[in-house]
């Protein structure tokens, strides 16, 4: 049977995103433990990057690559051009555990530009406007990757942490755009009778919370970003409570969506907490990355495969066991390590095991799902 891999965004970078984060542990673990010793990125700092600009940055590409296809009726990257972009990404996973600290700068800002220009192409022949910020949340995300290297090679006088701080608050406005454009969609329709709503003025105030609070986090303002969390956090909780979660547990494809948009007001109730010294600023990043992130894009990630891939959009249990261990990393990471700090390194070892497991998971249920051809033999 031939070989499908290349034929549309999701599938090389699905199978590429759910590889590395069920291996990123281990190199993690190696970082730590000196045995890479002499990378560029030290084991801490990688963590952070990679998670952000290598894992999330791969779901992204492929995501934005098949969902622009269908917005514009108007093909994206394929075939060679593809696998030069998988190349392109490999690249920048490969540089960051290298001494060349200036390649892996280059490398993993221009990752983001390209996947920018590979949609642009096609929504501006369509003339697709309304999709059209993307391309310059992109160019904002690689902008942010180039701050963080820029700042860790002394470049310039900017922490890099921020830099951080900001590529993952432009991943949450993604996330947030989207959700909101298919949660109530898939909700209706899974689950008949669930009503979920869109108001368009809680709509809209939820993503202008998170843009001003990214603003905010861009100038160092650290009030004025307290202020907006906590705002953000209220909205936005409003906005998931109108798409009826509660209705949607016996459908995981649902379910795991609404739980994910669940930790985006938990993020920001930590991060308000945590400005106010009562809990550990970490929390609320991992509230980000690890239950907002990895289950968003675990949901999404199964959910786009099997509807390109021809087959039923219906949850098995390979997917009910990645759901349940991704947010149970997310549970153990978050409220484990506030709760009993006693068992903090037990926290992160049980966590990291857990997110491991999802991600291993989703990559041999998926393998052949991601590489093989469409069951009902049609194109993508």
């Amino acid at each position: 049977m031939r070989l499908a891999l290349w034929e549309l965004g999701f599938r090389p970078f699905y199978l590429l995103a759910s590889l590395f984060a069920a291996l990123s542990v281990a190199l993690w673990a190696a970082q730590y433990s000196g045995h890479l010793d002499g990378a560029y990125l030290a084991a801490s700092a990688w963590h952070a990057h990679e998670m952000l600009f290598g894992y999330t940055m791969a779901v992204i590409a492929g995501f934005l690559f098949t969902a622009v296809r269908n917005w514009t009726q108007q093909p994206t990257p394929t075939g060679w051009l593809l696998a030069g972009f998988a190349l392109l990404w490999l690249a920048g996973r490969v540089l960051v555990l290298t001494p060349f600290g200036l390649a892996a700068a280059i490398v993993n800002a221009a990752f983001p530009l390209a996947v920018a220009v590979g949609i642009a192409v096609p929504l501006v022949r369509a003339g697709n406007r309304r999709n059209y910020f993307f391309i310059a949340l992109l160019a904002a995300i690689a902008a942010a990757a180039l701050s963080v290297h820029l700042a860790l090679l002394g470049v310039i006088d900017w922490p890099a942490r921020l830099g951080l701080r900001v590529g993952l608050d432009l991943v949450l406005i993604i996330v947030a755009v989207i959700a909101g454009r298919v949660i109530p969609m898939f909700t209706n329709n899974g689950v008949p009778g669930a009503g979920a709503r869109r108001i368009e003025s809680v709509e809209y105030l939820s993503l202008a919370s998170l843009i001003v609070l990214a603003v905010c986090d861009a100038g160092g303002w650290m009030l004025g970003a307290a202020i907006l969390a906590a705002a953000a956090a209220i909205i936005n909780g409003v906005r998931l409570a109108l798409w009826n979660p509660w209705k949607t547990l016996r459908k995981p494809l649902v379910w795991i969506l609404h739980a994910s948009y669940a930790w985006i007001v938990i993020h920001l109730v930590l991060r308000v907490l945590a400005a106010a010294a009562l809990v550990p600023d970490a929390l609320a990043t991992h509230a980000l990355t690890i239950g907002v992130i990895g289950g968003m894009t675990l949901g999404m990630m199964t959910r786009t495969a099997r509807g390109h891939s021809g087959r039923a959009l219906v949850a098995g249990r390979a997917e009910m066991a990645c759901y349940l261990l991704v947010m149970g990393a997310a549970i153990v990471r978050v409220f484990g390590a506030w709760l009993a700090p006693q068992w903090y390194m037990g926290t992160i070892v049980a966590s990291a095991a857990c997110w491991s497991a999802a991600f291993a998971a989703y990559a041999v249920r998926y393998l052949p799902i991601l590489a093989l051809p469409r069951v009902d033999g049609k194109a993508g």
